[in-house]
């Protein structure tokens, strides 16, 4: 089923079900299927740790996967919070997603992952106000250790893990370290996140629709430390792409506020909230493996946290946010950019 709109003068067909994927995306999207580790239409086991609250249901609704993509969720938690859990699955339950093939509530790492294809690492020790990446580590080792090896006797073949759970980078490479079987390539870490942090201020800034803009680069880890690349970025105008950095005519802004808006943007959010920012890192997660699994469109890129091959200099070997395209999948990373930083030393 579909509808029709207008978009600057152009006719765009939607599918209902999924309204934010034009048909025809749909349609490419569906084609890559075939070389995702499930058989389509079969349902994709997907693990998340951690309770998940605002990733579940995403999840459950196609957003991570598309609108035809049955699904069964493996939700692991902590033991003092398996009655919470278990309430998180009655929701589940009541809320009648059509693509919900079933739900695994449960506190045993075997259990959850057992022939998972895709492993969501949402589940760490939480980041508290004034907490900084490095005080959550040693904390975080043995729950990684943990899961890797679940991960590494029981997952399906290929499958697929996303990192969350802060610090994204070393909690991956934790992982890698005690699951040595799962290829190097399927385990990453979330830095779509501040991609998306990216995009959203450029398109706040211009005053355009958040789709319009694309191809930033997050460089570096998950933290304070990454550095938001504006250059490369672009912006959909009636007279074609225009580049950011033209479009915004501010150099101050884009090498300064800019820069350490994204950079301390979880941070501010804790300050504001008391709490973490669990919504928009779901959201960000579920941008992530669709990207990963289904393609990203021709023309576009995106940022993940992915293990070096060597590119730009970084060391082969660590878990690195570089921009990426996916295709039947598998990312590349993407070559041929100067990044900024560097440009500003040699400047």
């Amino acid at each position: 089923m579909a509808t029709i709109i207008m978009d600057n003068n152009n006719i765009v067909v939607l599918d209902i079900r999924f309204p934010t994927l034009p048909v025809v995306e749909l349609q490419r999207h569906q084609a890559s299927v075939n070389a995702i580790a499930w058989t389509p239409h079969s349902s994709c086991h997907i693990c998340t740790t951690g309770i998940g609250y605002a990733l579940v249901p995403m999840i459950a609704r196609g957003v991570m996967l598309g609108p035809d993509q049955p699904v069964i969720l493996h939700m692991l938690d902590i033991k003092p919070a398996a009655e919470a859990l278990n309430g998180v699955k009655m929701e589940l339950v009541d809320a009648a997603f059509p693509l919900l093939k079933g739900v695994v509530a449960t506190t045993d790492a075997v259990e959850a992952g057992t022939g998972v294809n895709v492993a969501v690492m949402v589940g760490g020790f939480p980041r508290k106000e004034g907490m900084e990446r490095k005080d959550m580590m040693s904390k975080n080792v043995p729950i990684y250790k943990s899961q890797a090896s679940a991960l590494e006797k029981h997952a399906a073949a290929n499958c697929k893990v996303l990192v969350v759970a802060n610090p994204a980078n070393t909690n991956a490479l934790i992982l890698k370290e005690f699951a040595p079987s799962i290829p190097e390539k399927n385990i990453t870490c979330l830095t779509r996140l501040d991609h998306n942090r990216a995009l959203g201020q450029i398109s706040e800034r211009l005053n355009v629709q958040v789709s319009d803009v694309k191809n930033v680069i997050i460089w570096g880890n998950h933290s304070s430390m990454q550095y938001p690349d504006v250059n490369p970025a672009t912006v959909k105008t009636p007279a074609g792409d225009k580049p950011v950095r033209e479009l915004i005519a501010d150099d101050a802004w884009l090498n300064s506020e800019f820069i350490t808006t994204v950079q301390q943007r979880g941070a501010a959010i804790i300050k504001a909230r008391k709490l973490s920012c669990p919504l928009s890192a779901a959201s960000s997660a579920c941008d992530y493996i669709r990207d990963w699994v289904l393609g990203t469109p021709e023309g576009t890129w995106v940022s993940m946290g992915v293990y070096s091959d060597g590119s730009y200099n970084v060391p082969a070997g660590l878990i690195y946010s570089f921009p990426v395209t996916c295709k039947n999948g598998e990312w590349s990373i993407v070559q041929g950019w100067v990044p900024h930083f560097f440009e500003q030393a040699e400047g």
